[in-house]
């Protein structure tokens, strides 16, 4: 790549200026609490770096989830289970504003109108992309399919590993957090059986 090529390179990204210049000058401010050197030729951009980073990890405060499943609902009769599972998580603690991360698992028997599988998706990462605690992403995620799909059932499933508890507190690598919460049919231990059979998980 010659010189004009990289000259003429730029970032498609958006950022509201004024939020990013306020963010920029928190974070250059912290970095000089901590002790480093804010004015260091690899610490120059950091601020404007994390400052656009951190509007990325909590761009779901602009999204309105029940928005999403709306965008694609469709009349149909199938009333089985509809499950999409391994939906990657990635949040951020909002104790420590550490991340977390895992995988989601979603699933509905639909009464009359289904959504399309994207959005599911879709609603999972507007409510993880904000300060979160595990459970009550859960909940929510939950809460939003029911209210706005009104379906037979909802369940979901978390598994996310913590960094606050991997790199601080008590350091253990290897812990999962298992959350789930669900509704309706999902009552039926038989039917929340058959879900955890179809995704993999033993219980």
């Amino acid at each position: 790549m010659n010189n004009s090529e990289i000259s003429a390179y730029r970032r498609l990204d958006q950022y509201p200026t004024e939020k990013t210049e306020q963010l920029k000058f928190h974070y250059k401010a912290i970095l000089d609490l901590l002790g480093e050197d804010s004015e260091r030729e690899g610490l120059l951009k950091t601020p404007e770096r994390v400052a656009k980073a951190m509007q990325v990890l909590t761009k779901g405060y602009h999204a309105n989830p029940a928005d999403i499943l709306k965008s694609a609902m469709f009349q149909e009769q199938y009333k089985q289970m509809v499950i999409v599972k391994d939906i990657e998580v990635y949040s951020m603690c909002e104790h420590h504003m550490l991340p977390f991360y895992g995988k989601a698992h979603v699933a509905y028997i639909p009464n009359n109108y289904i959504t399309g599988l994207s959005k599911i998706a879709r609603v999972v990462e507007a409510f993880a992309r904000r300060l979160q605690v595990q459970e009550r992403l859960t909940m929510q995620i939950k809460a939003c399919i029911q209210e706005t799909l009104e379906p037979l059932g909802v369940i979901v499933v978390i598994e996310a590993q913590h960094m606050c508890m991997q790199l601080r507190g008590i350091e253990k690598q290897n812990s999962v957090t298992t959350t789930s919460d669900f509704t309706g049919a999902f009552n039926s231990a038989k039917t929340r059986e058959e879900f955890f059979s179809l995704i993999g998980l033993r219980r």
